[in-house]
């Protein structure tokens, strides 16, 4: 499906990476806390734009799922997403090709203008239109035409059989937008945002020498109507460029919580002292369908071939990357669908069994590859830094299977232009899903090469699997899913390495973070209070 097409990409931050790089300083933009009745909430995850027609990121996506709605959305610890703007919705046949909703009544933005399923339309319209490279758009590419029918209904027409549509507007690439305050043909200023969710955006602190926020400051949207009352009044979002940047911050109190983005051992220090009793802060674990992957150019002379791939995947030891280098904030992944998302299995673990230096050197050997097989590991960013690689590099170089060279390319960007251009053979990149849907694991990933471009593609998967698993309404139906990981775990065009654990650390009087700590990815600010202030 053309998703499988779609870049991630939104200058210095992205969905599929860990973190930002090549930015101006995020840190710089704003010093100390909001206003003291404010929860302050920090990230990593940079962006730039946050209007839904060209924001598809992390940093951007964490704004959008708290002030604007969508038709459904993902109810904490839910996998199947339920009406939120919209109070009913369902495919009208049996061939997912027709799709409805009934909006609920008395809907309004937070200007007050009534929201219509002339809203919904236009949102839709103007995403498709617009098409922005760096936006949402090609996860409504199935969408053929959208109608209203009064002022409450809104019926979709798909090209094809889509029955992850509901899963693709429950996320932000689905935000509301305003008819009449949105540009039918162009993005929108951040500063002019107007949406309909349980928060208002009040002001945004762009980062210095530059116009990307440093810290959007939010308050709860009187106008709101739904199921997710905010807790506290006012909530701030802070943009760091850099793990220890936010520690920092959190240590001083310049902000309440931080989300998934610190450095694993400084997560794993404020757990052992929590154990233990000691300091004013905590963390919140539990469940995340984050991933991370190493991705095998198979276009290279020495990666293109299938028995490369394969010994690389015999000898990658995932128990040692989560234990020693991700201080147990990461959970091993075997397969390319993380465990908390349908279809999942260990495609992986059941082929490969434990790590093996004879069990790689017989795959080479059978290939008459000789060894030691030379490769380049590249990377970019990493919240474990060069100790990820150099744990890869320890595990292929074991037995002398291969010679390892690493090499770092700090600027994101130019990290993308090389892995599309084919210019790495081995390289490191992370997933954050858009829905909790298998099929976010699949056709973007390992499609026509996918969205990391390793030109990669098996008919089996893309021109019979995909298509008919697309078409199930019924998503609890995985047996399709199962067959492609144990394609995937064959051609190896990707290796599955961890699945993050949610681990989000948080001053004392911070309530709520555990109700939010799911595999759907999205943060709830709505969930979060303090002791003792509303």
């Amino acid at each position: 499906m053309s998703s499988a097409h779609r870049l991630a990409v939104l200058g210095c931050a992205v969905m599929v990476a860990s973190s930002a790089a090549g930015c101006a300083s995020a840190t710089k933009a704003v010093t100390g806390k909001d206003s003291p009745s404010a929860i302050t909430m920090g990230t990593t995850n940079v962006t730039s734009v946050l209007d839904p027609a060209g924001a598809y990121d992390a940093g951007s996506w964490l704004v959008l799922n708290n002030t604007f709605q969508s038709l459904l959305s993902f109810p904490p610890g839910a996998t199947v997403p339920q009406p939120e703007a919209a109070q009913s919705c369902g495919f009208t046949g049996g061939d997912a090709i027709t799709y409805a909703c009934t909006l609920r009544s008395g809907l309004k933005f937070s200007n007050g203008h009534a929201l219509t399923s002339e809203d919904v339309v236009f949102s839709v319209q103007r995403m498709l239109k617009i098409n922005d490279p760096s936006g949402p758009a090609s996860l409504l590419s199935t969408i053929k035409s959208v109608e209203a029918k009064g002022q409450d209904k809104v019926v979709f027409h798909l090209k094809a059989p889509d029955a992850v549509l509901p899963a693709k507007l429950a996320s932000a690439a689905g935000s509301i937008v305003d008819h009449q305050v949105f540009p039918a043909d162009a993005l929108l200023a951040n500063d002019k945002l107007v949406g309909s969710g349980p928060y208002k955006i009040d002001s945004i602190a762009t980062i210095e020498g530059g116009e990307n926020p440093g810290k959007v400051s939010l308050s709860a949207n009187s106008e709101y109507k739904g199921d997710n009352k905010p807790t506290s009044g006012k909530f701030a979002l802070r943009y760091f460029n850099a793990p220890d940047e936010l520690k920092s911050a959190l240590e001083k109190g310049e902000v309440d919580l931080a989300d998934n983005s610190l450095e694993p051992s400084a997560g794993a220090k404020i757990k052992d002292d929590q154990m233990a009793g000691k300091g004013d802060l905590k963390v919140a674990e539990g469940e995340s369908a984050e991933t991370r992957y190493l991705v095998l150019n198979t276009k290279d002379a020495v990666t293109g071939n299938p028995a490369v791939r394969q010994a690389v995947a015999q000898l990658i030891d995932r128990k040692a990357l989560s234990r020693t280098v991700y201080a147990n904030t990461v959970q091993p992944l075997y397969s390319l669908v993380p465990a908390g998302i349908t279809g999942h299995n260990t495609s992986f673990a059941d082929r490969y069994g434990d790590p093996s230096v004879d069990k790689a050197k017989k795959i080479l050997s059978n290939a008459k590859i000789s060894t030691p097989v030379k490769i380049t590991l590249t990377w970019s960013r990493a919240r474990a830094g060069a100790a990820e690689m150099e744990q890869i590099k320890k595990d292929l170089e074991n037995g002398g299977v291969f010679q390892v060279d690493i090499k770092q390319e700090p600027d994101w960007k130019k990290y993308q232009e090389g892995w599309k251009a084919g210019s790495y053979q081995a390289y490191t990149v992370g997933w954050t899903p858009d829905y909790a849907d298998p099929d976010n694991f699949v056709s973007p990933i390992v499609v026509d090469g996918g969205a990391f471009h390793n030109g990669w593609d098996d008919p089996r998967i893309s021109g019979k699997l995909v298509p008919a698993s697309i078409k199930l309404t019924d998503r609890s139906a995985g047996g399709a899913y199962g067959q492609i990981q144990n394609i995937v775990a064959e051609g190896v065009p990707v290796i599955p390495l961890f699945q993050a654990k949610s681990f989000y650390a948080s001053r004392n009087d911070i309530t709520g973070v555990d109700g939010t700590v799911d595999t759907t990815g999205i943060f709830r600010f709505w969930e979060i209070g303090r002791n003792g202030t509303k």
